[in-house]
């Protein structure tokens, strides 16, 4: 594919969606053997602009467009959010949305193109800002919506127009994170320990780097003690208890680049076929049940009492999704939260 000419290539993807109208465009370019980022690259001059970065000034500026639609998703769940962006920060490790209803933390050493990109679709054209990891997976997308300033956006497209609107980008594999190292090489106790000495949420991935644990391979050493595995229909169990009871929660989506967040309630829970959807005004969440292995019910401890997290875990062992309770620093967790996630995705009595 990459010996193709930008045309060729656009032939080929406008043949493939004629033949097949429903796929969406991340399933049009795996059908092509192609990433998603070379089929949006193929667009060039049709219905693609290449941008160039600093991705930190672009983001900035998505503070002109006034309401949007924010997506971040991997391959199993989609997280959409409909908000306006802003207190937007960045430092050298990386970058912060931290609006209600935007909420992001951003990792930009994996965003690597960016796309502006204009579609017609049924409901009229659909205008986005889209960008990618340098193996053309996906990190981030911005959607424009009925009362976006377009003219906003209209100038951030003219600001970072990268030179080159005509040749293809050169995608490069994404190294795979190491393999787990033996249960038997890992200070089980010394872990459990440190574990037992956090102070913060955001302290556990550290605890796993000194450890040099896997993610869920820390789950397994600690279970009985920090961790609980749950049925692997947790999300669901999460979401219907969330919904009929109206208790706030939290839900984490992550790329490489990008994690995503949702604070509040949600209401309209819709399966569909292996999908599990939220359809909410303001909040939309797609997530793939049969792509779900494992499911973990995880307790951390912080200076404002433990805080539990349900944790969601594909067949790799890579993290899908997070729900917690809705909480703020300085605050203790929610015992409604406590007792949803003891009766209804445990099968207990109430927490205590």
């Amino acid at each position: 594919m990459t010996r193709l000419t930008k045309d060729e290539l656009f032939a080929m993807i406008e043949d493939t969606r004629a033949a097949t109208p429903k796929l969406r465009a991340r399933d049009v370019a795996e059908k092509l053997g192609i990433s998603e980022g070379e089929l949006v690259c193929a667009g060039l001059g049709r219905t693609a602009t290449r941008l160039k970065g600093p991705w930190s000034e672009v983001i900035t500026g998505l503070g002109n467009l006034g309401e949007v639609m924010a997506l971040t998703r991997n391959h199993a769940v989609v997280h959409e959010k409909v908000g306006e962006y802003a207190n937007i920060e960045f430092s050298a490790h990386g970058g912060i949305v931290l609006n209600h209803d935007i909420d992001l933390r951003l990792f930009l050493s994996h965003w690597h193109f960016g796309f502006a990109v204009s579609e017609d679709t049924r409901s009229g054209p659909r205008r986005s800002l889209q960008f990618f990891n340098r193996d053309g997976v996906a990190v981030h997308k911005v959607y424009l919506r009925e009362g976006s300033n377009a003219e906003a956006y209209d100038a951030l497209v003219a600001q970072f127009r990268h030179e080159d609107q005509d040749s293809l980008i050169e995608t490069s594999p994404v190294p795979a994170p190491a393999a787990d190292r033996p249960d038997t090489e890992i200070a089980r106790d010394d872990m459990l320990a440190d574990w037992a000495a956090l102070k913060d949420t955001h302290d556990f991935f550290p605890l796993l780097r000194k450890h040099k644990v896997g993610r869920q391979q820390a789950l397994r050493l600690a279970e009985g003690r920090f961790a609980q595995r749950a049925p692997v229909d947790a999300v669901t169990r999460v979401l219907e208890a969330a919904s009929a009871s109206g208790a706030p929660i939290m839900v984490f989506v992550g790329s490489k680049g990008c994690i995503q967040i949702h604070t509040g309630p949600v209401s309209r829970i819709e399966p569909m076929g292996p999908w599990i959807n939220v359809l909410d005004e303001g909040f939309n969440l797609h997530l793939r049940t049969d792509l779900v292995a494992d499911a973990w019910v995880v307790r951390k401890p912080t200076e404002d009492g433990d805080v539990t997290s349900v944790e969601i875990y594909d067949a790799a062992g890579d993290l899908i999704v997070q729900f917690f309770g809705e909480r703020k620093p300085g605050m203790t967790e929610r015992d409604d939260w406590r007792s949803l996630v003891a009766e209804a995705v445990l099968g207990q009595g109430v927490a205590a």
